[in-house]
């Protein structure tokens, strides 16, 4: 046999799914892929369901094993759940970002992925040596400290952390939960023009464990960012963790001359 095809609801109408036997791609992955790709660009919006194993084996012509090998997959990428009495629903796609001078908030209003945002800290503090040498000020110098949990979907994403200079602009609770600091910032007048930025990972601790809804020890990407203006002037320092399962950095490579 060839091509067997199959369609699951999505919200602009069927998705539809097809496995080609004669591929060397195992058939668990080629399914899995293709999910993952409908959930990805919006075909499979959060909420959508895909119905149970059994009739989308018997409509693929697959076995329950591999059409469940395909879904958990998925699962444990943080993309699909499974719910009791309801079925297999799609919760999410991964938030991709491009490595660009842009927000979270921004990233995630592109992606469709509606941001919301819990603040956790909003005062001042003395700059420590990594903050001072950041921002560019003597260490113990008094800072702007804004601590955030980034959510979509009601489900946190991120714990951002940004120390910028006091007095560089007014920093309302309010207004930081209703938007993003870059925006907050252009709107002050400040023209952003570059950064510095590093990004690696981590295990999550068991504070941020709990932070972001996620086991002990889960692994998290890590992004630190030093946010200059037009006129060279450290604005930002920032220091943010992100949950794996549902963020990740897309980089674009260029071979020199």
């Amino acid at each position: 046999m060839g091509k067997r095809d199959a369609v699951a609801a999505g919200a602009e109408g069927p998705v539809q799914f097809s496995v080609d036997r004669n591929s060397p791609v195992p058939l668990y992955f080629q399914l899995s892929q293709q999910l993952e790709a409908a959930i990805e660009d919006g075909r499979l919006a959060p909420g959508s369901l895909l119905g149970n194993e059994i009739e989308l084996a018997g409509r693929l012509g697959l076995s329950r094993p591999t059409v469940r090998q395909a879904i958990q997959s998925l699962v444990d990428k943080g993309l699909l759940v499974r719910r009791r009495g309801i079925g297999t629903q799609v919760v999410h796609s991964q938030v991709k970002r491009p490595l660009e001078l842009s927000s979270l908030y921004d990233d995630l209003e592109a992606a469709g992925q509606k941001p919301a945002t819990r603040v956790l800290l909003n005062t001042t503090t003395a700059a420590d040596a990594e903050v001072a040498a950041a921002l560019g000020v003597a260490e113990g110098t008094e800072v702007a400290l804004v601590e955030r949990l980034r959510l979509t979907h009601g489900e946190p994403v991120a714990h951002l952390r940004n120390h910028l200079p006091v007095g560089l602009l007014k920093l309302e609770t309010a207004d930081l939960e209703e938007t993003g600091l870059y925006r907050l910032m252009r709107a002050a007048g400040i023209t952003l023009h570059s950064a510095r930025q590093a990004v690696g990972a981590r295990a999550a601790t068991a504070e941020e464990a709990a932070r972001l809804d996620e086991p002990e020890g889960a692994p998290l990407l890590t992004m630190e960012r030093t946010t200059f203006d037009d006129t060279g002037r450290a604005v930002e320092f920032g220091s943010h963790v992100y949950r794996a399962t549902r963020y990740a950095f897309e980089f674009q490579l260029l071979v020199r001359p």
